[in-house]
């Protein structure tokens, strides 16, 4: 299937490693321009190179952490100024935190809510008037699981994603923007191999995962990358994971 990326020009925020990176090599794959953002200027070099060698267009690099002040305007401004305009925003960035006691300080709070909701809104509404003036875009949102299994700062910052996007998709879908959002599951990468030992990510895939493994993010970026897409003109407002079948619920 062609996927009609040629021409154009996505941003992949959280892109030195894991998720964001299997998206950025993907949207480069299918010939899309990549602005690619993380905070480590050595991991992105390294994959500016890998995206090269794969017979991509060479992304531009932005080293930047979005939790800084004014980082989403700068970071905007700084894509914009790269890429002449952005048709696709990948809002990868963010993580999740340890379990936190009831009493926990507000600033526990506020750090999830900020990296993981207020950034990316941020962002993307930095980015809107661009899309809507051509009256095409694509926002995909890396999010996570409603489930908690602990009291979880990041949960209720990820749910904030679903809801603001699935407002968002109502709005801007007449302008031929679709907004999307992907909790992944167990996908491995850096942050899950320092949190899981190899004996519970076994026990877990056994147990709770019907295909009986972890997922590998280009999995996950297969899916982004076709949300991303003309192709995928008619889904918008949508939360659709990637997780083997872990999630519980139906729908």
């Amino acid at each position: 299937m062609d996927l009609q990326l040629k021409d154009k020009m996505a941003l992949v925020t959280g892109a030195s490693m894991g998720i964001g990176r299997a998206i950025a090599k993907g949207l480069a794959a299918e010939g899309a321009t990549v602005a690619i953002v993380a905070r480590r200027r050595n991991l992105l070099e390294e994959l500016a190179e890998e995206i090269v060698s794969d017979g991509g267009t060479r992304p531009s690099i932005v080293a930047t952490d979005v939790l800084e002040d004014g980082a989403p305007k700068k970071l905007a401004h700084a894509a914009r100024d790269a890429l002449g305009r952005i048709d696709i925003l990948i809002n990868s960035a963010g993580g999740s935190q340890p379990p936190i006691m009831i009493d926990a300080p507000d600033e526990a709070w506020d750090f999830a809510m900020t990296l993981n909701f207020v950034r990316t809104r941020q962002l993307t509404h930095a980015l809107l008037p661009g899309m809507i003036a051509r009256q095409w875009g694509r926002v995909v949102n890396i999010t996570g699981k409603s489930e908690p299994d602990h009291l979880i700062a990041a949960t209720p910052s990820k749910a904030a994603v679903h809801a603001w996007s699935k407002g968002l998709s109502r709005e801007v879908g007449k302008h031929g923007i679709t907004v999307n959002c992907i909790p992944p599951g167990r996908i491995m990468s850096e942050q899950i191999r320092r949190k899981y030992s190899d004996e519970f990510r076994a026990e877990q895939s056994a147990k709770e995962i019907p295909v009986g493994r972890y997922g590998e993010p280009h999995e996950l970026a297969a899916l982004a990358v076709f949300l991303a897409s003309p192709v995928a003109c008619y889904i918008t407002g949508a939360v659709l994971p990637v997780d083997g079948g872990l999630r519980r619920y139906a729908f």
